[in-house]
């Protein structure tokens, strides 16, 4: 990076011979630098799968993995140092690394959306101003008891400003992981902690150009003045020249359609050149980038495009040689004697005490609780890539020596690193559960008790909005005075990708990623569209809902918004859709073990909807809106919780429902049973639940007989069935309709005696598995299969409802029920 660090004894070849012609490549640039990104890349990856049961950010093991490649750890063999890393190939590294930092600060850049800073509520701002302001005061402070010590050297004004930013800062990106590992991000206090920590990034890369440029060599103030003048008018030009052109080639990548590759290049090109002008102007090259990407349009396909083609080379492979650089120059060894342990351990108490001091006392006078004025002081401390480039530009200048280095190096480990657990052991919303008053679970319960139907509806993407709107229009059972709320959750996966904090970004300004106001013309205003004009023309309550989380735990956001929400039936998409020639396509098989999890964990009903088109492509007006429902019923609580819905969707005038209840025959003997063993408890039925059968099939003939002389729209048949094969037929006389409601764990004789072939989707249950995959039973018809909540059942969910007073919903919507 800087001429300060590395010297250059003697220039060495770029590519070797190889062994065969008795040279070294360990000699030459190119392979010495293939090896060191291996060996950097396999240490931080291993160090980061260590430290993930721990819950901390990556940031943490590449931080970790540099210092331990560095003369703190490893580099203290001289052999190893100057076999891996010599001081003759640390040049090309730092070029390389520097190369992929400057592409990673554009892509920094496009997270923070000037538009949103200038939303940020008064109680956001001030305590981004509170944590920068008094951490800046007690960075000053620190910087006089370091000059007294072991700073003689240092230059004032520069080291001061240099000391105040390094305390003051709070890492966006590192921030918005954490809160996405430990599922607050789309919650009201992550809404403030990350609007809070944008406005502080902003502040901190103002005060670090305003450092970068004290710290000039130029003996005259003046140079200072026109770094920092020169820097204004780049920012200036960038605005009024630079954005009105990217707008223009952003306008021109439309929606659904690939973007040029000549603009992509153009746009790195600009990155590139805007880099070279404030390294030319003094400030760094880092500044170019992230003034681009701040001004670079968000709206669009064209900033997504650009993301995913830079950002996996970017900080996967490039990333990791900047923290490398990094360990490299620190050297823990510098740290010796009681008086450079004890400015370290003043150091790290001055950076947590004024930062978490000044977010707590204005977040009390904001009103904020105890408990979460805390928390956000705990997560405004966190450090990260940024902290890093501050002291790597003041190493670099000559502002940090070696020790100070290590010091402020090893306090952003410690800051970071106890974000996790602190806010963990002092947030407990679960407090405030609403497991108390959450009685109806059931949708029969909450038919008999005549309050509002709760429905939490999940969907993964766009192709689920027209079957979840068709299926909204038939549930809101138009003949009742109480009213159908409904919760659609879009299901989000949070990878590893840094971009993945882009959806936090839509999350924190529209309330779910695509519930934006824009007139883009993109696939969001479509899905806006049709929950929005179909709320409007029905007296349904669609509330958006957002969960961000890792696959292998987003069915935790599920169950926990269901409780929270007090929902009667959380309704999940088939992890399979139709392709155009009706033959089954897998969409995701992740999708498959969040719904097995769900049905297992959840506090309520749920259902599986297989979706074969339910209504056509698009929802059609009430008055035109028609569909024949078929309902199968061996008995049990799933099949009565099905037939509960299905008779609450035929009160809409127009939907025509046939409930099919299967009786054994005489000839009926446990010897036509063929049950091939799954994982469902289907067969024996107990005395007990038969009569709850009877007595549900009792009020269903008293409903039907109560309509009697009015245009009924129930119609309620009984099959007598001696074996399999009349159970397929029977069905299959009910192919051409829309849609079947069955239960999932069917008992009774009758249900003992369907034989279905080992499935892999056992999930659907033995009927459900007949109408999808059977050759038994032909039918293109929808089928919606309902596992009731039991309260046996609900066993494994303790566990998670249980994490729920550690943590917070992990699920923002735009509204509060």
């Amino acid at each position: 990076m800087g001429a300060n660090d590395t010297t250059c004894p003697g220039s060495m070849k770029a590519t070797s011979n190889g062994v065969f012609q008795g040279e070294n490549p360990l000699q030459h640039a190119l392979p010495l630098l293939i090896l060191q990104i291996c060996i950097v890349l396999f240490l931080t990856r291993v160090l980061a799968f260590l430290l993930r049961p721990l819950r901390q950010p990556r940031v943490i093991a590449e931080i970790v993995g540099g210092i331990l490649l560095g003369p703190s750890a490893l580099g203290k063999s001289s052999k190893f140092l100057n076999t891996i890393f010599p001081a003759r190939s640390l040049t090309v590294l730092d070029t390389l690394a520097n190369l992929g930092l400057i592409f990673f600060l554009f892509l920094v850049g496009l997270e923070l959306d000037p538009k949103s800073l200038k939303r940020t509520g008064k109680k956001a701002l001030s305590i981004a101003l509170a944590g920068i302001t008094l951490p800046f005061i007690f960075g000053i402070g620190t910087s006089f008891a370091l000059r007294s010590s072991i700073a003689d050297g240092a230059s004032k004004a520069p080291f001061l400003v240099f000391m105040g930013v390094a305390l003051s800062i709070t890492a966006f990106p590192v921030l918005a992981r954490i809160l996405a590992e430990i599922k607050l991000l789309t919650t009201d206090i992550g809404k403030i902690a990350l609007s809070a920590a944008a406005v502080n990034d902003v502040a901190a890369w103002i005060l670090l150009a305003l450092a970068v440029a004290l710290s000039g060599e130029g003996s005259s103030p003046l140079t200072s003045l026109w770094v920092f003048l020169a820097g204004c008018g780049f920012v200036v030009f960038c605005i009024f020249v630079v954005q009105p052109g990217m707008k223009w080639i952003a306008k021109r990548c439309p929606e659904g359609e690939p973007v040029k590759e000549h603009y992509v290049c153009l746009t790195l090109g600009i990155v590139l050149a805007a880099s070279f002008v404030t390294d030319l102007i003094g400030i760094h090259a880092l500044f170019g980038a992230f003034v681009i990407g701040v001004i670079f349009p968000k709206e669009g396909n064209f900033a997504n495009s650009l993301v995913e083609k830079v950002e996996d080379l970017v900080s996967g492979l490039f990333l990791p040689l900047y923290f490398v650089s990094s360990g490299l120059k620190t050297n823990v060894a510098t740290i010796q004697g009681a008086q450079s342990w004890g400015l370290l351990v003043l150091v790290i108490f001055n950076a947590c005490f004024g930062k978490i001091v000044g977010t707590v006392v204005v977040s009390l006078y904001c009103k904020v609780p105890l408990d979460e004025s805390l928390a956000l002081g705990f997560l405004m401390n966190t450090k990260g890539l940024v902290e890093l480039i501050v002291l790597n530009i003041g190493k670099d200048r000559g502002v940090l020596n070696d020790q100070i280095f290590a010091i402020m190096v090893l306090m952003a480990i410690f800051t970071t690193f106890m974000t996790t657990p602190l806010v963990l052991a002092v947030y407990k919303p679960g407090k405030s559960s609403t497991k108390g008053d959450y009685n109806n679970r059931t949708i029969e319960e909450t038919n008999r008790s005549n309050k509002p139907l709760r429905l939490m509806f999940c969907f993964q993407s766009i192709m689920n909005i027209p079957t979840i709107v068709n299926l909204i229009e038939a549930s809101r059972g138009t003949n009742r005075k109480e009213s159908l709320s409904v919760y659609a959750m879009h299901l989000m996966e949070l990878s590893e990708r840094s971009s993945a904090i882009l959806m936090a970004h839509k999350v924190r300004k529209n309330g779910l990623p695509f519930w934006n106001k824009d007139k883009s013309g993109n696939s969001s205003d479509m899905v806006v569209v049709a929950f929005e004009a179909y709320q409007r023309l029905s007296r349904v309550s669609v509330r958006p809902m957002t969960a961000i989380s890792a696959m292998a735990t987003i069915h935790e956001d599920i169950c926990r918004s269901a409780e929270r929400k007090r929902a009667a039936m959380v309704i999940l998409p088939f992890h399979k859709h139709v392709r155009l020639d009706r033959t089954w396509e897998t969409t995701r098989n992740e999708y498959r073990l969040i719904n097995k999890k769900v049905i297992e964990e959840a506090p309520c009903s749920v259902a599986i909807l297989v979706d074969r088109g339910l209504g056509g492509a698009t929802r059609v007006s009430s008055s035109d809106f028609s569909l024949a429902i078929t309902g199968l019923f061996f008995g049990g609580n799933d099949d009565r919780e099905a037939l509960a819905f299905a008779v609450r969707m035929a009160e809409h005038p127009g939907i025509s429902l046939t409930v099919v209840r299967f009786i054994p025959s005489e000839e009926f003997k446990p010897e036509n049973v063929k049950l091939e063993i799954t994982e469902d408890q289907t067969g024996s039925c107990s005395g007990e639940t038969r009569l709850v059968d009877i007595e549900a099939i009792t009020e269903l003939k008293a409903k039907i007989k109560g309509q009697e002389g009015s245009e009924c729209q129930i119609v309620y048949e009984e099959k007598i069935v001696k074996c399999h094969e009349e159970i397929c037929k029977a069905v299959n006389e009910y192919s051409r309709s829309n849609l079947f409601l069955v239960g999932k764990s069917p008992e009774g004789p009758v249900a003992s005696g369907l034989h279905v072939m080992r499935s892999d989707t056992p999930e659907l249950g033995t009927v459900g598995n007949l109408l999808t995959s059977s050759e038994s039973v032909s039918t293109s018809a929808s089928v919606l299969v309902v596992q009731q909540y039991v309260a046996s059942r609900d066993s494994p969910v303790v566990g998670v409802l249980d994490n729920v007073t550690k943590e917070d919903s992990p699920v923002k919507d735009s509204e509060s029920p």
